[in-house]
């Protein structure tokens, strides 16, 4: 029997009465042994989005509204435009009509409509002959103004409806027969020196007018000026000078001048552009191309071209009658006369024109 080298240790109790032994082997069961009942509870699930049908959808385009009206008088014409322009039941700012640039001279409040009343020389109308019809013609502009509210936006976009009024040629404007029984010999005279001047949009191959004055940037515009004559006398026509501008108003702001000093096509000069004359095929006809631009500080995308056209004796081109365009070498003739700009002061584009293009 061996004496006992080690003391007998005593198991340390809890404050529960059971020694640590016990404790730890009923956490351990508990660890170890499984839920008592099945669990039935689960994660509601997710009910399914019902799929969108295929819909019939067309997108409506707005349809024009039946919103202006014209009556031509012997010498004037008279325009009435309602308020609510677009159709919408929303009445416009009466400040953003003109007839070309001119205001509403009158307003029927009840009715809701602006009165424009002008001569046919007036408000920028512009007049054209036919064969068989004289006819002038005049634009409602509707620029957006800014709500009284303060706000920056608008709800409208500008817009332009043209108006004509058309005469026939064989008649006065009151419809009566003119039956003259004489012609006096003074007045065969006058009629020997009228010219009827037109300036038109052609298409690319310059048989025909062009239906649309829409252009893309990059796009070329074909102008051609022409004259009708009611003499034998050969003349030619020639393009003085053109001026753009951001509105019907040729001394608005911004505004380039781009056929200066008695017909020299400066556009090509100034910014670069393949702008010119075309060569002269006949004496009453003369075609320039002019590459599309707009305006920086302008939003509508319009641009008005308002030229100067005049006749000369159909001799060799002078300093006061000419066309010619600005290329790499030089001064070049729609004419074929390239040798009379030589040395002359033309050759460099007018100072006036280059601060003229820096402010604008």
């Amino acid at each position: 029997m061996f004496p006992n080298q080690f003391p007998v240790q005593t198991p340390v109790r809890t404050d529960f009465g059971k020694s640590s032994q016990d404790l730890m082997g009923v956490q351990l069961k508990e660890l170890l042994q499984g839920p008592m009942a099945k669990l039935t509870w689960s994660f509601p699930s997710l009910q399914e989005e019902p799929q969108q049908p295929d819909v019939p959808f067309d997108l409506p385009y707005p349809v024009p509204a039946n919103s202006v009206a014209a009556q031509c008088g012997e010498n004037s014409v008279h325009v009435e435009v309602m308020k609510d322009f677009f159709g919408t039941g929303h009445p416009v700012l009466s400040s953003g009509f003109t007839l070309g640039g001119c205001t509403a001279t009158g307003e029927d409040s009840s009715a809701q409509v602006l009165i424009f009343e002008s001569e046919l020389h007036g408000c920028s109308g512009t007049p054209m002959v036919t064969e068989d019809e004289l006819v002038y013609r005049f634009n409602i502009i509707y620029t957006p103004q800014e709500a009284s509210y303060g706000v920056p936006i608008v709800r409208s976009s500008g817009a332009v409806v043209g108006i004509e009024c058309h005469y026939p040629r064989t008649h006065n404007v009151s419809s009566d027969a003119l039956m003259p029984t004489w012609i006096p010999y003074a007045s065969t005279k006058v009629a020997e020196e009228v010219f009827v001047f037109s300036l038109k949009l052609m298409t690319d191959d310059w048989r025909f007018e062009r239906p649309s004055n829409q252009y893309f940037l990059g796009d070329m515009i074909n102008l051609e000026a022409s004259v009708r004559l009611y003499s034998h006398v050969p003349v030619r026509v020639f393009v003085d000078s053109c001026v753009a501008t951001a509105v019907p108003d040729v001394a608005s702001v911004p505004r380039y001048s781009f056929i200066e000093n008695n017909g020299c096509l400066v556009d090509a000069k100034l910014t670069g552009s393949t702008s010119s004359f075309m060569p002269r095929t006949q004496g009453d006809k003369l075609g320039f191309q002019l590459e599309a631009f707009r305006f920086q500080q302008a939003d509508s995308g319009l641009v008005y071209i308002t030229c100067t056209l005049k006749v000369a004796a159909a001799t060799s081109p002078s300093s006061e009658q000419k066309a010619c365009s600005f290329s790499a070498n030089g001064w070049v003739s729609a004419d074929g006369s390239d040798q009379i700009y030589a040395g002359k002061e033309h050759l460099s584009a007018p100072s006036r024109l280059k601060n003229m293009a820096k402010n604008n």
